[in-house]
């Protein structure tokens, strides 16, 4: 049993849980960006968690079947269409062998996740399916024509994740937030800050009001990791997202907790991000 890539749209790529426990040979975990949908779209589907899916920035994504199977479509509100159908988000539909699939272009979201019931049986690297774009590890990204083979079914039951809430995103303080001013962190977590275009799924590069060091002279790297905001020179932040580097040289004032990670996964270049002290 196959998929065919009809077409990409702007970004598609494989992803599953990741491949953590290589930081040693400069390798991150990499993985889904939005863990939370990327779990959802795979329990819909009965497939067991950590299975690869598509992840799919900002629709544009059609595909095929060679033969009938389940599908689910989760993390924005892109449309999907099957056969000239709408069907619901959020939910599991049967797939007629030959018929088109479509993810449309979302209003509101970043990232889509279309799940197969089987999953995409591609070589692993390291452990995992995920395409890693800092490494340069994994499969490479899908094209038109591709094929890709989905694995033998393993139906499980598991709990489909809530939706995440709106609001702030939470952070836990430091671990070097003593690296800055009062003032600082008291603007980190009262300001308002806006998603640059130079955002990708490396980190969230923001704008807003600086955020000034309290010491001089240079930080020794140390290990980062997923949502955690770091703060150059300059004062802006930037806040680490799935493939994300493996040592970072700046102070890091703050990590977003794992359900915050997951919904700055879906900020837009021009979004607004606010952050709230745990």
């Amino acid at each position: 049993m196959s998929l065919r890539i009809l077409r990409t749209g702007p970004l598609v790529v494989l992803k599953d849980a990741g491949r953590p426990g290589h930081a040693h040979q400069g390798v991150p975990p990499s993985g889904a960006v939005d863990r939370g949908a990327f779990a959802r779209a795979n329990a819909l589907v009965g497939n067991p968690p950590g299975t690869a899916v598509l992840e799919c920035t900002l629709g544009g994504l059609r595909v095929s079947f060679d033969e009938p199977t389940t599908i689910a479509l989760t993390g924005t509100d892109a449309a999907l269409i099957v056969g000239g159908t709408p069907i619901a988000l959020e939910t599991a539909t049967e797939v007629h062998a030959g018929a088109t699939v479509t993810v449309s272009m979302p209003k509101r979201g970043l990232r889509s996740y279309l799940a197969v019931r089987g999953g995409f049986g591609v070589p692993e690297v390291l452990g995992s399916r995920s395409t890693d774009r800092i490494a340069g590890i994994g499969p490479a990204k899908p094209a038109a024509g591709d094929v890709l083979p989905i694995g033998p079914l393993e139906a499980v039951t598991s709990p489909v994740p809530a939706l995440p809430a709106d609001g702030p995103l939470e952070v836990d303080l430091g671990p070097r937030d003593d690296w800055f001013t009062a003032a600082a962190v008291k603007t980190f977590l009262s300001a308002a800050f806006t998603v640059t275009p130079a955002s990708d799924s490396v980190g969230l590069r923001l704008d807003g009001p600086a955020l000034p060091w309290a010491r001089t002279g240079e930080l020794p790297s140390e290990g980062v990791v997923r949502g955690a905001v770091q703060v150059p020179p300059d004062g802006k932040p930037i806040v680490f997202q799935a493939d994300h580097p493996v040592t970072g040289g700046y102070p890091v004032i703050a990590v977003l907790t794992p359900e915050a990670a997951d919904r700055a996964a879906q900020a837009r270049p021009g979004a607004t991000l606010r952050f709230v002290a745990g």
